[in-house]
């Protein structure tokens, strides 16, 4: 999506008759939401400087130029592109990360990073070479054009604000010079360099065809950590880290190295919501982390991951080698304390206090993890704890952090590249599902695919097509339908009308990636931690819509549904507190579940009154972005 377009000759126009930031703020406003005065003033002050760069002959009027470009399948909103042709016709577009900054600091043993002024105070963030670079590498990650070198981007990055450094200046410090030969940074009286680097590939008009080719081409299917697992293990760095994703990946990979020395343990607490990479920014880790000769394993309590990590690498590694890689969050009872360097604990949410088939060993494994290990890290979101056993959260693991005398970092992932990368969509949920006041997200438009059906088979058959591109796409249901099929192989777990279909928990543990496994139904235990390009959700009785409010209902879940084991007998001696947890449980599993998909979402009510309070809602998002789109026409 692409907020503000023009031709050259246009933008100079607005940039003259001081309109420019008005231009943008009144197509941010119709296309995103409300903008802040912050982001108005930076694109008055910019495209000032971008004004003198532009204002040549060598750079033709009909050139095309974006302002505000969000990249696919991410929420990364790219400054300013500028397209055309060189003087070979071939289609180019030049990519220009925009900052306010003054001055930066160099950042020792940490790849990529520099200090400057964010906000109020001084802040670690990646080098504006390495942003450049990243979000063409995203863009050429998804789009085929991009890809196949119809169209080459040139990223670069200009500091018009900062004051240059005649000797030894920070900013193209040596360390930097990888990222500076993919993408040069431009400074404060450096105008005519920018012009020299934009005019040598973009000359003469293109009719914007390079740009829309990046807006409207076609998207090619986007990697998933599963597939990937086997080269990122074989040193390839198949995931780039996208900003807070960079420096959050250096502080832990400079610290683990300094912890190896120190008396002291180091505790991480990483927060990100759905989406925003954690499982990435794990398994790069584990793999930069092994190469280091340290002692690190990644941990999940959800066996499903695992699972499919372990058949992905099959063949490649041996057994024994990959369960020593991962492991299941029991696994630290009876370790000595600091007998490990690092443990990377994925879903921290759904750690609980004892391990076992029976729930009767150990004492606690946050306590566990933390007395074993130098180094812990815990990624994390509190909205993502789905059983009653579920004990991660922020405060628990800081309980325990100082109970060993560890020094606690805590650092946040905002980076979403779930949901087609839509913050909007996920906030859409928060509060449709009642999770957070989140204001009215009807007003927002979200680039996700999404839509209530009337019938179950109706989802299953739009699924079954989906996923014969390139099987990622499942059926997923609460867990509101007994396992009859557990000792009957021949029956059918859920029946709805004409449609029946068993869970898939009689069959493999790698459900996620095998080939039929689009004829079964997964729950929470088989998907969560895991990620599809579609899936078709069913939602039970569970959760109903009734008097103007969304409630749960945990009578309506399986009898052997374990999230909620106990909750009955605590409902009788605090009914309350057993509310209030029963009701957590449902909208966080059913927010989760809803969020697997990285492209759409197909879901069937069995509550009638839910699917058409869904409907309306999905109705108000379309009629709000189908009205903004008049708008726009109208004023062009």
């Amino acid at each position: 999506m692409i907020v503000y377009s023009s031709n050259k000759k246009e933008f100079m126009d607005h940039v003259e008759n001081d309109y420019i930031a008005c231009a943008i703020d009144e197509f941010y406003r119709d296309k995103i939401g409300k903008s802040n005065y912050k982001e108005f003033k930076s694109w008055d002050n910019s495209m000032q400087y971008l004004y003198k760069v532009l204002n040549t002959n060598e750079i033709s009027d009909d050139c095309t130029i974006a302002i505000e470009y969000r990249i696919p399948a991410s929420a990364k909103r790219i400054d300013f592109l500028i397209s055309g042709l060189d003087e070979n016709d071939k289609e180019n577009v030049v990519i220009v990360e925009l900052k306010q900054w003054e001055k930066v600091e160099k950042v020792k043993d940490e790849d990529g990073l520099v200090k400057t002024f964010l906000g109020n105070s001084k802040r670690k963030t990646v080098h504006p070479s390495y942003q450049a670079w990243t979000y063409a590498a995203l863009i050429e990650d998804y789009n085929e054009s991009a890809q196949e070198g119809k169209i080459i981007l040139h990223p670069c990055a200009y500091l018009h604000n900062y004051i240059k450094v005649h000797e030894d200046d920070p900013i193209l410090d040596d360390e930097y010079k990888d990222y500076l030969e993919k993408a040069p940074v431009y400074r404060k009286g450096e105008a005519m360099k920018l012009r020299e680097f934009i005019s040598k590939f973009v000359k003469k008009g293109d009719n914007g065809t390079a740009l829309y080719e990046i807006e409207n081409g076609k998207i090619r299917p986007s990697k998933s950590l599963q597939d990937a697992l086997v080269l990122m293990l074989d040193g390839n760095e198949e995931f780039k880290m996208i900003d807070d994703q960079k420096v959050v990946y250096e502080d832990i990979k400079r610290n683990s190295k300094k912890y190896m020395l120190n008396d002291k343990k180091l505790v991480y607490i990483i927060e990100g919501g759905p989406g925003t990479g954690k499982t990435v920014l794990a398994i790069n880790l584990l793999v930069k982390l092994l190469n280091e000769n340290l002692l690190a394993y990644y941990v999940t309590k959800n066996s499903a991951p695992r699972e499919v990590y372990e058949k992905k690498l099959k063949g490649r590694y041996t057994s024994k080698y990959i369960k020593n890689l991962f492991k299941g969050s029991g696994s630290f009872i009876d370790l000595d304390t600091n007998e490990l360097d690092v443990v990377l604990v994925d879903e921290s949410h759904r750690l609980m206090r004892k391990s076992g088939l029976y729930k009767n060993k150990g004492e606690n494994q946050i306590k566990e993890i933390i007395n074993s290990s130098k180094v812990s890290v815990f990624f994390i979101d509190e909205k993502q704890r789905v059983s009653i056993d579920d004990i991660g959260s922020v405060s628990e693991i800081e309980e325990h952090a100082n109970y060993y005398g560890a020094k606690i970092k805590k650092l946040k992932l905002t980076s979403q590249f779930r949901c087609n990368g839509s913050d909007s969509y996920l906030n859409w949920i928060d509060d449709v599902l009642e999770i957070d006041e989140t204001g009215n997200f009807d007003g927002f438009e979200f680039d996700y695919d999404i839509e209530i059906k009337d019938s179950p088979k109706e989802i299953y058959e739009i699924i079954k097509e989906k996923n014969k591109i390139n099987n990622k796409s499942r059926m997923l249901a609460g867990y509101c339908w007994e396992w009859k099929s557990k000792k009957d192989l021949s029956a059918y777990d859920i029946e709805i009308e004409d449609f029946k279909m068993k869970w898939n928990l009689n069959s493999s543990k790698t459900w996620a990636i095998d080939e039929n496994s689009v004829n079964q139904v997964g729950c929470i235990h088989t998907s969560q931690g895991l990620e599809f390009d579609y899936i078709g959700l069913i939602i039970g009785e569970d959760l109903r819509y009734e008097n103007g409010r969304i409630l749960t209902d945990f009578n309506k879940r399986a009898k052997r549904d374990k999230t909620i084991i106990g909750i009955k007998n605590m409902y009788k001696e605090n009914p309350e507190k057993a509310l209030k947890i029963a009701d957590e449980i449902i909208k966080n599993t059913y927010k989760t579940l809803m969020t697997r998909g990285m492209k759409g979402c197909y879901i069937y009510c069995e509550d009638k009154n839910l699917s058409k309070y869904l409907k309306d809602r999905i109705e108000k998002v379309s009629e709000f972005v189908e009205n903004k789109d008049i708008e726009v026409l109208a004023h062009a």
